[in-house]
């Protein structure tokens, strides 16, 4: 019963055409298209050439992806996990650093693959790699000036297959990228085809882009790491446009600015002082272009940001009304509040139940830290890192405050209500709930402030209605040194700087994993506070 109501909640949350895509794509078949020859379209400019990406190619046939290295045998290799398969297919290689070194290399993989994968079948076909191998592609052959007939012919009936397989099930960054693939194809080819791959294309971005990307310049699926792979896309765009002078590209290219420029300051503002991005939801570091990167190439096409200075003698805020994000800094930290939906009601999959919880960086060094994500797919690991507990928030008689299950579910889910922030002269407090735990027999409301000053953070957590047991988790960076000393908390930093921790609950040191990358798990100190009488108040001093 618990499962078909966890069914329920999730399916009741779906738009009609996520549903009826499900059932269609099941049902049509993509019609054949026999292919003689293809034109390409004559470029306006040379396509500027962007590389801020590592190497996956190892050598010999050796391949990196998630940190997980191994020899390439078979593109559809069952012993390899999906998420690997589809990064090999992904082709992202082509434009990473000193691509022009592996040419050779290169050329003899894309011919490998036009040569292995028949149409229709395997990982590769699947319309999500499809779309990043189709752009990748083009961008690699337009940076060299890559003319080949087989190559191209593939290509074509790749952006055929796609456009008759686009992911309406799926919507979000999925859809996004399938329309920029067919955008790619609508310019690079000059057929009746490719004029209608341009159109459909565009249709879909127009649409998807302003749903996707709020006023404030978030990405609404609340992935930091994957609002710099959307951010990635839009400039690609941009530098499309520049290439082919396309008059459907160019009314949208001051528009499309704006959006770049306000991405560029929200991931900005989501970063860590490391540079790196911050840990909500399915986030990692390694996946997505750094922001520095990012704004360097905006630079090179002409689209310049202008650094906000703020001065961070003073406690300094940034409230994202959409996203839900609120940063708080000054010269000695950084934080992010999630004070944020779990994701679009009828796309969650990439949230996790982290509602109210937070990501503290002190003296440059990331101290307070969400678990990360490091895995894909169906296990208890992948479980593991979306629940409560492996975040800094609170968890209510051992239930998540939203309901994650499966890889990429979500049921019954937390809406956060935003309650005021208040900034005095030496101190700033923001104040937060959500309803999560509502759906419990004690009807619970988990309430929340922060309040900041120039040397202390405080937490309060109030618990409204009836809790069997409660606790809050404070998840620790692994370079820092825990130490505790009667009911103090010791954290001692790198650079040596130290920072106190003392509550009204006992404080139980538990040890635990974080998972700033795919495929990485570090041993690190989980800090666990029961709560009795429903109050909590966690004193931070630095």
């Amino acid at each position: 019963m618990n499962d078909l109501i966890k069914l329920y909640f999730t399916i009741r949350y779906l738009k009609p055409i996520q549903v009826v895509n499900r059932f269609y794509r099941k049902l049509k078949r993509t019609p054949k298209l026999n292919i003689s020859c293809v034109n390409r379209s004559k470029v306006f400019q040379d396509w500027l050439r962007i590389e801020y990406l590592p190497s996956s190619y190892i050598g010999h046939d050796e391949f990196s992806f998630l940190n997980e290295s191994s020899y390439f045998t078979h593109w559809n290799d069952e012993n390899k996990s999906k998420l690997w398969l589809y990064n090999l297919h992904y082709f992202d290689d082509l434009n990473a650093i000193n691509a022009i070194a592996r040419q050779d290399i290169h050329l003899s993989l894309i011919s490998k693959w036009v040569g292995d994968n028949p149409i229709g079948v395997g990982n590769g076909w699947e319309p999500y790699p499809l779309s990043l191998r189709i752009t990748n592609w083009i961008k690699y052959f337009l940076s060299f000036d890559l003319s080949n007939p087989k190559f191209d012919k593939s290509l074509y009936q790749q952006t055929h297959y796609l456009s008759h397989n686009l992911e309406y099930h799926l919507l979000g960054n999925h859809l996004f990228e399938n329309a920029k693939a067919l955008v790619f194809s609508g310019c690079y080819f000059d057929s009746s085809c490719s004029k209608k791959w341009l159109k459909k294309g565009l249709k879909i971005l127009d649409k998807e882009i302003s749903e996707q990307i709020s006023e404030d310049g978030s990405n609404f699926e609340l992935s930091p790491m994957y609002h710099n792979i959307l951010l990635a896309g839009m400039l690609d765009l941009y530098n499309l446009a520049s290439t082919y002078q396309r008059k459907e590209l160019m009314v949208r290219k001051e528009y499309w600015k704006q959006i770049i420029l306000k991405m560029i300051r929200y991931s900005l503002d989501m970063n860590h002082p490391d540079g790196e991005v911050s840990l909500f939801n399915d986030s990692a570091i390694g996946i997505a272009a750094k922001t520095r990167d990012l704004i360097s190439y905006a630079d090179r096409l002409g689209i310049q940001y202008r650094v906000e200075e703020n001065s961070k003698d003073t406690l300094v805020y940034s409230h994202y009304l959409d996203a839900g994000y609120v940063v708080v800094e000054s010269c000695k930290f950084k934080a992010h509040l999630d004070i944020a939906k779990v994701g679009p009601d009828y796309l969650p999959g990439h949230g996790h139940a982290d509602t109210l919880s937070f990501e503290a960086s002190f003296y440059g060094q990331r101290v307070f830290v969400n678990t990360g994500t490091s895995v894909y797919g169906l296990s208890e690991e992948r479980l593991r890192q979306r629940k409560t507990a492996a975040h800094n928030t609170v968890e209510i008689d051992g239930k998540d405050s939203s309901e994650v299950w499966s890889g990429f579910r979500v049921a019954r889910r937390a809406y956060p209500s935003f309650k005021h922030i208040v900034q005095n002269d030496d101190s700033l407090t923001i104040s937060a709930s959500h309803d999560g735990y509502m759906r419990l027999k004690g009807k619970v409301t988990h309430n929340r402030d922060w309040q900041f000053t120039d040397s202390q953070l405080v937490i309060h957590d109030k618990l409204t209605g009836l809790v069997s047991t409660a606790s809050a988790f404070l998840h620790i960076h692994p370079d820092v040194e825990v130490k505790q000393v009667d009911r103090v908390i010791y954290l001692t930093l790198p650079n040596s700087q130290m920072l106190t921790l003392e509550s009204n609950s006992e404080v139980l040191i538990e040890p635990s994993t974080w998972h700033p990358e795919f495929g990485k798990s570090i041993p690190n100190i989980k800090l666990v506070f029961p709560i009795k009488n429903q109050l909590l108040t966690v004193l931070v001093k630095f």
